[in-house]
């Protein structure tokens, strides 16, 4: 039961982390080899500055900025999604396999079909969904368990890792340096056609994702109840999967497979509103404000270099899912 107390703690909580990942965005737009003050980024995002500040904010940096905010977004929302229906907080694309399977759909794009954003988003789709069907009919026995979920989709993960390093082994050099790039998980490069459409996509999917958040705490409440106020559980959970691997595409066909995001931000949502249940508006600004702080750090952490962004998510995350081990430790012991 969500009471007006957790609706307002979810908004005000959501509403404070958005404001400080456009703040980042903000900084983010200014801060390069060109500098630009606050004034400067807000002038050219209104049409108000010269041509070159325009230029620089506009076309080179604001693609960038826009793609690891509604990105972010996606892969938080996706998160929120998959430890809903798997009741657990290791439940998130990376672990399930979603995330890999779209790594594998999107990578066999690439080299058979081309580097298109519409032939790798097509790819990076057909290969979470094929992933989930088979999580799914593997984890199934006379229903679906979060627990089993979880247990298949690390065993399924394992294998298209090693699918795909084997893509990579067998390309042409040219083709699989460029795939390789990529598949590090990168923001470096992101242009305005692929950022618009993608941002787009996001932002649509993490609009549809409010529209089901009812049904998806009902299934949060156990099948049985929620098949007595007249939910057919197992197609909502079907849906719900669906969504989730489409959320986690859009991302990987922009930047790449980018881990720990969707693990970690439906988390730091919760302890945010302070509540138990699931949280898609703090799960979507957090996942924003996590990719934009990490892009950032990934930027000028070692600058000139520029690092992907998947390096940093990756370090940060897997400190983090340590954690999460350990406390789930000391609390069963």
């Amino acid at each position: 039961m969500i009471t007006t107390v957790d609706r307002r703690r979810a908004v005000v909580a959501g509403a404070a982390t958005l404001g400080v990942a456009l703040a980042c965005g903000i900084a983010l737009l200014g801060i390069g080899s060109i500098a630009l003050g606050p004034g400067e980024v807000i002038g050219a995002l209104l049409g108000l500055g010269d041509r070159a500040a325009t230029t620089v904010v506009v076309e080179w940096r604001l693609p960038r900025v826009l793609a690891a905010l509604t990105l972010g977004a996606a892969l938080g929302v996706s998160g929120a999604i998959c430890q809903s229906l798997t009741r657990n907080p290791l439940g998130s694309p990376d672990i399930i396999g979603f995330t890999s399977g779209s790594h594998t759909g999107a990578l066999v794009t690439m080299l058979v079909v081309g580097t298109g954003y519409t032939h790798v988003a097509l790819g990076a789709l057909a290969g979470g969904v094929a992933t989930a069907i088979a999580v799914y009919l593997l984890a199934w026995s006379r229903g679906v368990q979060g627990f089993r979920l979880i247990i298949v989709g690390i065993g399924v993960t394992a294998m298209l890792g090693s699918v795909n390093t084997w893509l990579l082994l067998t390309a042409d050099v040219e083709v699989a340096m460029s795939a390789s790039t990529w598949a590090t998980g990168s923001l470096n490069g992101v242009a305005w056609p692929d950022a618009g459409v993608a941002a787009a996509v996001a932002l649509a999917l993490v609009a549809l994702s409010a529209m089901i958040f009812q049904p998806m705490r009902q299934l949060e409440l156990g099948d049985e109840l929620a098949a007595t106020s007249g939910l057919n559980t197992e197609r909502t959970r079907l849906g719900l999967l669906t969504l989730s691997v489409a959320l986690t595409a859009t991302a990987t066909a922009v930047a790449g497979p980018i881990n720990f995001i969707a693990l970690a931000a439906p988390q730091i949502a919760r302890r945010l509103v302070r509540g138990s249940g699931t949280t898609l508006l703090p799960s979507a600004c957090v996942g924003a404000l996590l990719l934009i702080v990490s892009d950032g750090v990934a930027q000028w952490l070692f600058h000139p270099v520029l690092l992907p962004v998947g390096v940093v998510t990756v370090v940060v995350g897997g400190a983090y899912l340590v954690w999460l081990l350990v406390r789930g430790a000391r609390r069963t012991s």
